[in-house]
């Protein structure tokens, strides 16, 4: 430019339109202003904010482990409940063969018949058992069987010709499972081969 036309121009303000300029700087702006319902949070309400979280979270912590705490509890005493009652039902159903003990008991005193007072236990044994059974209890067959030392214990052995070695000569008491776990074993005595 030249210096007159410098001089020319001096004080007058020269005024330039960009339209695709202006355009893209409006964009801009728009998209710099927070939305409706939302404002472009300040470095110390960003703080605000984190704390306030913070302080929910927190409190959710507190909550959620005082209920843990609290369901622990109840599912140990539920526990111990049902541990100390696991047998009622069992219980209940021993009961009348208890009171038929004693109506025997009460019978033979009045009658002196020991055939008698025999069968009515030996009744009783029975209907006992059954009510066993039904609750998952099982003998253990003893007597005449191949020894096993998971169901069988042997306390004695015993000399025989007319039986296989390990065979069960006598059972002395007899051994029970419940549901198939054995819970005590069948004690016996066992055949061995005569020393020659």
């Amino acid at each position: 430019m030249s210096k007159n036309a410098k001089e020319k121009n001096k004080g007058k303000t020269i005024e330039v339109e960009f339209p695709e300029t202006e355009k893209k700087l409006k964009e801009v702006k728009k998209e710099e202003k927070p939305r409706k319902g939302e404002e472009k949070p300040s470095p110390k309400g960003e703080e605000k904010d984190w704390e306030r979280e913070y302080n929910e979270l927190y409190d959710k912590y507190v909550r959620l482990h005082a209920e843990f705490e609290n369901f622990k509890r109840r599912m140990t005493k539920d526990k111990q409940e049902a541990i100390r009652f696991a047998n009622q039902e069992l219980i209940r159903q021993i009961l009348p063969f208890v009171d038929n003990l004693e109506r025997s008991l009460q019978h033979a005193d009045e009658s002196k018949n020991i055939d008698a007072l025999k069968e009515g236990i030996e009744m009783t044994i029975r209907d006992f058992l059954k009510a066993l059974e039904k609750s998952g209890l099982e003998a253990i067959p003893a007597a005449g069987e191949p020894f096993d030392p998971n169901v069988h214990e042997a306390i004695m052995q015993e000399e025989r010709s007319d039986m296989e070695p390990n065979t069960v000569v006598q059972e002395l008491q007899k051994g029970y499972k419940l549901h198939g776990r054995v819970i005590r074993p069948a004690t016996v005595t066992v055949s061995k081969k005569k020393d020659s």
